[in-house]
């Protein structure tokens, strides 16, 4: 029997879990900003570099969470696709004010 999480539902209430502290939330946030604000001006600017900014701002803040605060792996070297669709659901939860609900809901603070 394998040990995969098998719908995004369970694996988001997993994701949760494995950002449970607050400073590893922020440190997701501020890297996913800055990942959309740099690949958007890759975008307007045509510069591969600025892309390659956006990539290790986005991936750079939330692993120093995971390996220096969290203490766990990124799930996204086990689930890359359903962790980049819930690092956005965990920024738009954060910006529009749902993510304590959404806290509670995985038995979190």
């Amino acid at each position: 029997m394998s040990d995969r999480i098998r719908t995004f539902a369970d694996f988001w209430l997993f994701y949760l879990g494995e950002h449970a502290r607050p400073t590893t939330r922020a440190l997701h946030l501020v890297g996913s900003t800055a990942g959309l604000v740099c690949g958007a001006l890759a975008v307007a600017l045509r510069s591969p570099a600025l892309a390659a900014a956006g990539l290790l701002a986005g991936y750079g803040f939330a692993w120093i969470g995971h390996f220096f605060i969290e203490h766990n792996r990124p799930a996204t070297f086990r689930y890359p696709l359903w962790s980049f669709l819930a690092d956005w659901k965990m920024w738009g939860c954060a910006l529009s004010g749902r993510l304590g609900r959404e806290l509670r809901r995985a038995g979190l603070r």
